[in-house]
C-alpha cells in the first residue's frame, strides 16, 4: 500500500542529504535572500533568466532539512519554466502547503515531485520551513531588495 507519509519522509532525507541545484551561480540576474526567524533557516536563491524564461536556478545557506529538501525540489521544477509559469506553481505550492482541503489529482500532477511535500502540512510548525524558498522566489521574480522572510 502506498503511503504518503513514508513518501515524504524519503524525499526529504533524499533531497536534505543531496540537495539539486545547490551553490552560486556565476552571473545570475537575480538573487535573493530569505531568514525564517523561527528556526534559522537562511537562503540565498540565485536565478538567471533570459526572456522571461528561467534558464538556471541554484541556491545556497544553511537550514533544516525540510527547508533544504524543499529548496532543491523547487530549484528542480523550475528550470525551463517562464516566469509566469513560476508564480503559478508558488500559488499551486502555497495551497497545497496551506489549504485545509486535500487538492484534486489534477492540482497534485501539476505539481509533480513537489506534491511529496504535502506532508509538511501535518506539522504546521514546519510550515515555514518549507515555504522560505517559494518567497524568496517570489520575492526574486518581483525585484524585491529586502530579505524574504516567513513572518
Amino acid at each position: 500500500m502506498f503511503d504518503l507519509k513514508d513518501l515524504y519522509q524519503e524525499v526529504i532525507i533524499d533531497h536534505n542529504r543531496s540537495p539539486r541545484n545547490f551553490g552560486k551561480l556565476e552571473n545570475p540576474t537575480q538573487v535573493a535572500e530569505g531568514y525564517n526567524p523561527l528556526c534559522g533557516d537562511k537562503l540565498n536563491l540565485y536565478l538567471t533568466t533570459k526572456d522571461d524564461v528561467i534558464t538556471d536556478v541554484s541556491f545556497d545557506g544553511s537550514g533544516c532539512a525540510i527547508s533544504v529538501a524543499s529548496a532543491s525540489l523547487m530549484t528542480d521544477s523550475l528550470k525551463g519554466k517562464t516566469i509566469k509559469e513560476a508564480e503559478q506553481l508558488f500559488e499551486n505550492f502555497h495551497d497545497l502547503i496551506m489549504k485545509e482541503e486535500n487538492p484534486d489529482e489534477e492540482h497534485m500532477q501539476a505539481l509533480g515531485k513537489l506534491a511529496a511535500l504535502a506532508g509538511v502540512k501535518e506539522y504546521p510548525a514546519r510550515v515555514k520551513c518549507a515555504t522560505l524558498c517559494w518567497h524568496t522566489l517570489h520575492s526574486a521574480l518581483q525585484g524585491d531588495k529586502c530579505s524574504a522572510t516567513t513572518e
